[in-house]
């Protein structure tokens, strides 16, 4: 990669892991400054690297204008304080696993970043290993065909450590690939351990993650183990894979085509001969550094963003919790709304805006450039895209699916499981006029359970959209809608039924691709 001035580095901590950062960023040409409180450190880096300059503070670091970028490898307990300052000077920041010691920091960082318009960027190192990238690329092709199950040992004798367990210590790697293979966040959590170099700090750990998808995976971790380990492996329905880091290159990355047979109502195993996955030779470190600049340069997204980060943190807090308390078993997932203030941030772009006051449910994922206007209030797992606006004061259920370039403004209220296509048009006031202020005139419009609004339609306000009614593409709804009806055109017109799953009724009111049958009531039509 050639030298970019707008992408020169200070890396800030030049102990065991930091030095590695220096070395790798000073090879990509664009190391400037080295800081660490430690002059013996500092001394030494000055004669491996006599063209860059050393620094003994942050301060130093951040009133230097020719530095718009800086790499943190210090203590976890340090990450929030030092990147906070880093982001509030307009910096970005690269900054060494764990993202920070706690949820609420970390999505303070998330924040900050993104109100600052910052890169902000995790050290979870195997995620940039070319062997891991390989085996992610398998996964996700299908080569494997359904993962079933998932588990990773980091296995050392020492290097013991008294600022934090072994859990801290080794398993974030391990679950930020875990999640990254799942593609998915874990229900539960659960993690057992021991303590015996010291009575507050494990040794040993075993953490067991469950997914709704029905994966399971777990973590096992140690620094007193009489050989290193270091494996992650896939058992998928076709194939299994093996990612051996303590293996030469050539064979890191294993394919076993075992399958199970069934045979008299009894599973045999058939095993294959195990296929060696060529894959060509770079340090992951420098593809990690290489990345955190073409991130700068081009102004995108980290791999290991801030909200990977913070991921990766809920389940390392919620194997502490469940280790504290002897295994009991964590529930992550909740349909439970978080109130303002307490946001959870790892599905929400950082280009979205969210205003104070808001309150979003697990699970729901917020896109690019959207703005949730304070007094909002949004459902579990629901789905808003692009460039969409919701508020002020609005109420949407759980299950929504909000298409790219929809404004729901306030006086319209969405229940459970609506789906806004497209551009589609909400309005709240009947006759506005540009010189007349006239939000007090807001007309409610309710939108039901369930209901379809096509791309392009408009919703005039005022008005009551059916439980499972379904509005066409382009459709101009001037009048309330029945439940389950069909409505098209402009003014739209009923012209037909609809069943709950999307597809037209008979003349009986019976769908031919479910079977529902229906009986007209005032309201429109019920399920019999």
């Amino acid at each position: 990669m050639k030298k970019n001035k707008s992408s020169s580095i200070a890396v800030v901590g030049a102990g065991n892991w930091g030095k590695n950062l220096v070395r790798n960023f000073f090879e990509l040409g664009v190391l400037k400054a080295i800081c660490d409180e430690n002059q013996a450190s500092l001394a030494q880096m000055q004669k491996l690297y006599p063209s860059c300059d050393t620094l003994n503070s942050l301060k130093d670091v951040l009133a230097r204008k020719d530095i718009p970028a800086i790499a943190i490898a210090t203590p976890a307990e340090t990450h929030f304080g030092l990147a906070r300052e880093a982001l509030l000077a307009g910096k970005h920041v690269f900054v060494e696993k764990p993202l920070t010691l706690s949820e609420k920091d970390a999505a303070e960082l998330i924040a900050l970043a993104r109100k600052n318009k910052m890169t902000l960027m995790v050290g979870h190192l195997l995620q940039y290993h070319p062997a891991f990238i390989k085996l992610k690329e398998l996964a996700v092709r299908g080569d494997l065909g359904r993962i079933n199950y998932i588990y990773s040992h980091r296995l050392n004798l020492g290097k013991f450590r008294r600022e934090e367990n072994i859990l801290w210590s080794f398993a974030p790697h391990d679950i930020s690939m875990i999640l990254a293979l799942a593609g998915e966040e874990p229900e539960s959590v659960l993690a057992t351990g021991g303590n015996y170099l010291h009575k507050k700090i494990a040794d040993v750990t075993t953490t067991h993650l469950e997914f709704s998808s029905g994966l399971k995976a777990h973590v096992f971790v140690s620094w007193l183990h009489p050989f290193k380990d270091q494996k992650l492996v896939v058992v998928g329905d076709q194939k299994m894979a093996v990612f051996d880091d303590t293996l030469p290159w050539e064979e890191k990355l294993l394919i076993y085509p075992h399958h199970v047979n069934w045979e008299n109502n009894v599973p045999v195993p058939t095993r294959g001969v195990p296929e060696h996955v060529s894959i060509p030779y770079a340090e992951p470190l420098k593809l990690e550094c290489e990345h955190f600049l073409e991130c700068l340069e081009k102004r995108k997204q980290a791999l290991t963003n801030g909200e990977e980060g913070l991921r990766v943190l809920k389940v390392l807090n919620a194997s502490e919790h469940s280790l504290k308390e002897n295994g009991l078993r964590i529930n992550l997932k909740s349909d439970k709304a978080l109130p303002s203030g307490n946001k959870d941030t790892s599905n929400i772009h950082s280009t979205a805006e969210i205003d104070d006051n808001v309150e979003i449910g697990a699970g729901t994922k917020i896109w690019h450039c959207s703005h949730i206007i304070s007094g909002s209030k949004i459902g579990a797992n629901c789905s808003v895209g692009q460039n969409v606006v919701i508020g002020p004061d609005v109420n949407i259920g759980k299950g929504c699916k909000i298409q790219n370039n929809v404004s729901v403004y306030k006086g319209v209220t969405l229940e459970d499981y609506v789906f806004c296509g497209p551009s589609a048009v909400f309005t709240n006031v009947i006759n506005p006029r540009s010189e007349i202020k006239r939000m007090s005139e807001v007309k409610p419009t309710l939108v039901k359970k369930g209901a379809t609004l096509g791309a392009n339609c408009t919703i005039v306000c005022g008005h009551t959209i059916g439980s499972y009614a379904f509005i066409g593409a382009g459709a101009v709804v001037t009048k309330d809608v029945p439940d389950y009806a069909l409505m098209i055109g402009n003014p739209a017109r009923q012209k037909g039924w609809m069943c709950e799953c999307g597809n037209k009724l008979n003349a009986k009111h019976q769908c031919s691709q479910c079977g529902n049958k229906y009986r007209k009531f005032k309201q429109g039509l019920q399920i019999i």
